[in-house]
């Protein structure tokens, strides 16, 4: 009795231990990004940036992303999965630290690291959550969606008020984000000090597979539709701020609208994988998603900063939707934990490869067309091939098949 008590206790401890890890890992993996938006004119008026050089902000970690993601899930099996978060954290640690430091070159170079490290939390976090949670795969898929889109809510809400509460510019905005790394590093730590005391109590690495997803249809059906649902994200983030303070709206108000995008996103994203996990095909939901995206656009284009807060909801809605399918195909679309981290670097790899010329692509459009409409076409085009790629993506076919 007293061992199987034990092990009970045991059993419910690794679990919590495994819940916050996936809480503090996801809440690492969108807020370093998201809160540049909201201080980027500080960031310009500070070190002299042309616009080129302010969308690099953002594209330097998708690339980032787009060159390391399938490097990271080929030598993820070398690895204790919990020593892989680790590694992410520290690198982003590092990256955060350089970002803030003082100049250009080091604001880019803290890019290159911050891309690395959020590169390896996106591409295992999915793993963990399959070896870990195996029949929680929705709820749990939730939760890193919810963690994730709270603090990068946070993060562009308050970017500029932190800023101010500190008492360092912009470079308080970015740098407060070294705390949640740590939070993040810490409970990693008591996960691992608490799987030697109790050995078997968990799978700590990840199965190894030989199966090349890179000649699975399949595989490139969700690799496409992620990528595309990372464009339209990301250009959001990066340059709504800047559409709406043309749009004569002040720069901190711009950033409450992003913020209530991601408020729109967090029940989405939380309910959206525990009921999509529960259908054998989501195409119904593609229909929705790439509606709501078109529908956007087009009311950008032809009502611009009007009904803005309608707008944000149903950005907030078809992103959150779209990018929980995205994260809940590595594990649906998988027969096995090695798999969802192939899936999960592949399609992140082709996904922020495509991503990544998004922001720069927009922004150039808007230099060519000071009225933001070609941009907009721009992405209204990429919901139409997303939503092409999303019905393949959708069917009820696993990678392997």
């Amino acid at each position: 009795m007293m061992k199987s008590e034990s092990r009970k206790n045991a059993s419910y401890v690794l679990m919590m231990l495994n819940v916050l890890v996936v809480i503090l890992v996801s809440s690492n993996l969108r807020s370093p990004i998201i809160s540049v938006s909201p201080v980027l004119g500080d960031i310009r008026d500070t070190l002299n940036m042309n616009s080129f050089q302010v969308s690099l902000l953002t594209s330097i970690p998708l690339f980032m992303f787009a060159t390391c993601s399938v490097l990271v899930s080929r030598f993820s099996y070398k690895f204790s999965i919990s020593r892989f978060l680790m590694y992410s954290l520290i690198i982003l640690s590092f990256g955060l630290f350089l970002r803030i430091t003082g100049s250009l070159w080091m604001l880019f170079a803290g890019s290159v690291f911050i891309g690395l490290g959020i590169c390896i939390g996106n591409v295992v976090t999915p793993g963990y959550i399959k070896n870990n949670f195996s029949k929680q795969i929705g709820l749990m898929t939730g939760i890193f969606a919810v963690s994730m889109n709270l603090t990068a809510a946070l993060a562009s809400g308050f970017s500029v008020k932190i800023g101010e509460w500190t008492g360092f510019g912009w470079r308080g905005s970015l740098g407060i984000w070294l705390i949640i790394a740590g939070l993040g590093f810490f409970v990693l730590i008591l996960e691992l000090i608490f799987n030697k005391k109790n050995r078997g109590q968990a799978k700590a690495a990840l199965s190894v597979s030989d199966f090349n997803m890179f000649k699975s249809a399949q595989a490139w059906n969700i690799s496409v539709f992620m990528g595309l649902q990372s464009l339209f994200y990301y250009c959001m983030m990066a340059w709504l701020p800047s559409f709406l303070t043309d749009c004569k709206m002040e720069s901190e108000n711009a950033g409450w609208v992003l913020f209530f995008i991601q408020i729109t996103m967090i029940p989405i994203t939380f309910c959206a994988p525990i009921i999509a996990g529960k259908m054998k095909d989501q195409r119904i939901l593609i229909v929705l998603i790439c509606s709501l995206m078109f529908g956007s656009t087009m009311m950008f284009v032809w009502l611009q900063a009007q009904w803005i807060y309608a707008n944000a909801v149903i950005i907030g809605v078809s992103n959150g939707l779209s990018f929980s399918l995205s994260i809940l195909f590595f594990s649906t679309r998988t027969k096995n934990s090695a798999n969802a981290v192939k899936i999960s670097g592949m399609a992140q790899s082709v996904g922020y490869l495509i991503a990544a010329f998004g922001p720069p692509v927009f922004g150039k459009l808007h230099d060519w067309d000071v009225s933001w409409k070609s941009s907009f076409y721009f992405l209204s085009f990429a919901v139409i091939l997303m939503f092409y790629f999303g019905m393949k993506a959708a069917r009820n076919k696993c990678v392997e098949d």
